[in-house]
């Protein structure tokens, strides 16, 4: 967001060099919540094997509960005076992250690799919050509910991972290559 894109009016208690500032983070976080939307129908769409109807049937509530996220932040954007970017060109230009790397594959290698997703999504998340606690409470509350549920999800996604001994089959992974093969094993 350039000096040009300053909002001509925010919400009051706020300058509109701050509503610019928290403009510019909520951007990234519809961009990265567009994105995870569309891995989870990915994944959805290409799991198989014999976790493929549980893993099938637990990403249908997170994919809504992620375009809700998507539409909150749009809409806290937009409050705050600016202009929610939602198309897959900007969201291409402006991440910093590769597509999801895993196309038809087993649940269980398929979830591997989606933790590794959720952790970037999260640490991200983390790191907004932080930012935005800053500046306004009313963005970093919006930001916190999602990171629960967010964390939740990936609770979900790990419990699959984790073995009796209660480590993640995944650990040391730095991949979703290297994550999804890890989880087969």
């Amino acid at each position: 967001m350039s000096t040009q894109d300053t909002p001509k009016y925010t919400v009051p208690g706020l300058s509109t060099d701050e509503a610019r500032s928290l403009i510019g983070l909520l951007q990234m976080r519809l961009h990265a919540l567009n994105d995870l939307h569309l891995t989870l129908k990915h994944i959805h769409w290409n799991v198989v094997g014999p976790h493929f109807i549980a893993v099938h049937e637990m990403l249908d509530p997170q994919v809504d509960r992620v375009r809700e996220m998507a539409d909150d932040v749009a809409e806290r954007l937009a409050t705050l005076g600016g202009v929610a970017q939602g198309t897959p060109g900007a969201l291409v230009e402006a991440r910093a992250w590769q597509d999801y790397s895993v196309g038809r594959a087993d649940a269980i290698a398929h979830l591997g690799a989606l933790d590794l997703v959720y952790t970037g999504v999260i640490e991200s998340v983390r790191q907004a919050v932080a930012q935005a606690g800053e500046t306004d409470p009313a963005t970093e509350d919006l930001l916190i509910e999602q990171l629960r549920d967010l964390e939740q999800y990936q609770w979900f996604v790990r419990a699959h991972l984790e073995t009796a001994g209660g480590s993640l089959s995944t650990a040391g992974a730095t991949s979703e290559t290297e994550a999804a093969q890890a989880a087969e094993q």
